[in-house]
């Protein structure tokens, strides 16, 4: 029997199942709690369950899937999870420490095809999708530890903005945001969740439609067509002008403002040419777009971009400012671990290749 993770169903499929499997619907609200609330990781825990129920679940799913493979530790408190699947692959996690909580972000494939120049993800093809119940399980982990802990912490936060494309893999991504947001659960705020593209517009027509109150951003990392061609491979079969038509429908299908992701790579999409591109194209998005520009951090010696300088930055910003766009400069976590994402996995995986 092929066993699947229990975190994949949303409170209505657990419950669908068993009512199937001959249980009544108030298992599901029990087994519900026990999973999110009490946070058990073995099925034989869960006490006011019968031993039949038990095995029934025990048979079907597993409550682990995910195993440790390395934590790495900032000064600041983030802390960056590797973790390796049930089939052997890797992927990575992380939680960041901010002034109005705690931040997980998650991934959602085993690496990724979208094959952004810069990004530490792309310099290793897809291989899967991740199941909903491995992408909630991420979440878990993260909260089990804080639990050993005994801080009583919690978190607060999401942003599905780990290794892959989460519209590439849009059923599992819903799914898992349907469990965390459950207000019988987890109950993170979807407002307290991003989910960050890099452009796939049919997508986010569908999205904007099914109207989560999720936050959105796009990354964008570039002002043109040339250039976003250039440093990503998506803007060959989705071009900015398509990209902004879906953007402008899911502004007016949401009136909730979006998010413009900048990577500032020096001497590349960082002079004032490229400030007041950006600003022209988000001139009619003002009120509703938000600009997110964020330092470079360095993948490893076979990318060769460098972070932009201090100036150039402010520059960027300054003038971005000045056009009436509403930007702010990334505040910075994790620079004394291998803080870039897919930087932890490509590098355990060099290691495991060389011996």
């Amino acid at each position: 029997m092929n066993k699947e993770s229990i975190y994949g169903l949303t409170f209505d499929q657990l419950t669908a199942w068993l009512l199937e499997h001959g249980h009544k619907k108030f298992r599901a609200t029990q087994i519900w709690d026990w999973l999110y609330i009490k946070r058990v990781t073995d099925f034989s825990h869960m006490r006011n369950i019968s031993k039949e129920c038990i095995q029934l679940l025990d048979d079907h799913f597993y409550i682990q899937t995910l195993s440790l493979n390395t934590k790495q530790e900032s000064e600041d408190g983030t802390i960056k999870f590797l973790f390796n699947l049930k089939d052997g692959n890797l992927i990575e996690t992380v939680l960041m420490r901010h002034k109005y909580g705690l931040s997980v972000c998650v991934t959602t494939q085993v690496g990724c095809n979208i094959g952004c120049s810069f990004c530490a993800s792309g310099i290793l093809a897809k291989t899967r999708d991740l199941s909903s119940g491995e992408i909630v399980e991420q979440i878990m982990n993260v909260q089990h530890h804080l639990d050993e802990k005994g801080q009583d912490e919690r978190v607060s936060h999401i942003v599905v903005m780990g290794i892959g494309e989460p519209f590439d893999n849009f059923d599992n991504l819903i799914d898992f945001l349907q469990v965390v947001k459950d207000q019988k659960g987890l109950a993170i705020g979807a407002r307290h969740i991003t989910v960050s593209t890099s452009g796939l517009s049919d997508k986010i027509y569908d999205f904007a439609d099914l109207n989560t109150q999720i936050n959105l951003a796009i990354s964008l990392h570039a002002p043109n067509n040339e250039l976003r061609s250039r440093i990503m491979k998506i803007n060959r079969a989705i071009p900015i002008e398509k990209l902004m038509e879906a953007v402008d429908y899911y502004l007016e299908k949401t009136n909730r403002r979006i998010t413009i992701e900048y990577i500032l790579l020096k001497d590349v999409n960082d002079h004032k040419e490229e400030a007041l591109q950006l600003a022209n194209l988000l001139s009619n998005k003002r009120h509703l777009a938000y600009v997110n520009l964020i330092p470079y951090n360095p993948v490893n010696e076979h990318i060769q971009y460098e972070r932009s300088e201090k100036e150039s930055i402010l520059s960027f910003y300054d003038t971005l400012k000045k056009r009436g766009i509403n930007c702010g400069v990334r505040h910075e976590q994790g620079t004394d671990i291998d803080a870039a994402c897919g930087q932890l996995r490509s590098k355990q995986m060099k290691k495991v290749k060389s011996k």
